[in-house]
């Protein structure tokens, strides 16, 4: 299959027969999770995923704390019940927390919670939401872990990956079925951001988060690979 023709080509190829569509990559179970991606300047919904305890301990209290960014924040009651919502002095939600006062003899169950809010108009950027997990060891004791930590900040495990990284929401464009065109603002290093997408154009360098397509980008003559995007490019991507 040939990708010279490119827009015009690519729009011909059914997804299904590259393997299906690339999922954004999720985070590590280890860690606290949170849909993503979000949208430029909408009003959505964020859920949070915890899939674990704090040695061997059973979730008590989750709290969200939410970026200067977002000035808009409802929360959803969870299975523990209805969130506590923290302001500071302006009336702006600083956090949102969500406790329950019994915890379970062991960390088997996977607890969600979730936000409404609007993002800033802000796409092709990052936004964190550091989550503090409190647990209830089997002598009473409290233990806490706080996931707060940007990229570069914390250590890292065995595997690699960071052992405390705070949540984190990629805020995209506002897109539709089909292609789009996008004046990136800022920097792109982590094309990540676009595994959902089944292929990015910059002029004539293409990426894809499908292993299949990432091959056909790299065998095709005049292509070559899309490792970042530099601010002020105009892009063209398929979903």
């Amino acid at each position: 299959m040939s990708l010279g023709l490119r827009l015009r080509d690519w729009s011909l190829v059914t997804w299904s027969a590259l393997g299906g569509v690339a999922a954004l990559v999720s985070p590590a179970s280890a860690h606290v999770s949170v849909s993503s991606p979000g949208f430029a300047n909408q009003t959505q919904v964020l859920t949070f995923g915890v899939g674990h305890g704090c040695e061997g301990a059973d979730t008590t209290r989750i709290e969200v704390r939410i970026p200067s960014d977002v000035t808009s924040v409802s929360a959803l009651p969870s299975f523990w019940g209805e969130a506590e919502l923290v302001t500071n002095d302006a009336g702006l939600v600083t956090s949102v927390v969500w406790k329950k006062d019994k915890a379970r003899a062991n960390a088997d169950h996977y607890y969600q919670f979730a936000i409404r809010v609007k993002l800033p108009d802000a796409p092709f950027t990052t936004l964190y939401f550091p989550t503090k997990q409190s647990c209830k060891l089997s002598n009473g004791e409290e233990k806490v872990t706080d996931w707060a930590a940007l990229p570069g900040e914390s250590k890292q495990d065995s595997s690699g990956e960071e052992d405390s990284p705070a949540p984190a929401v990629q805020i995209l464009p506002v897109r539709t079925p089909g292609w789009n065109k996008f004046k990136v603002a800022k920097d792109v290093t982590d094309l990540k951001i676009f595994n959902d997408a089944e292929i990015v154009w910059s002029g004539d360098a293409a990426y894809s988060g499908n292993p299949a397509t990432a091959e056909l980008i790299k065998a095709e003559s005049g292509v070559t690979e899309l490792k970042e995007i530099k601010a002020g490019a105009e892009i063209w991507v398929k979903y």
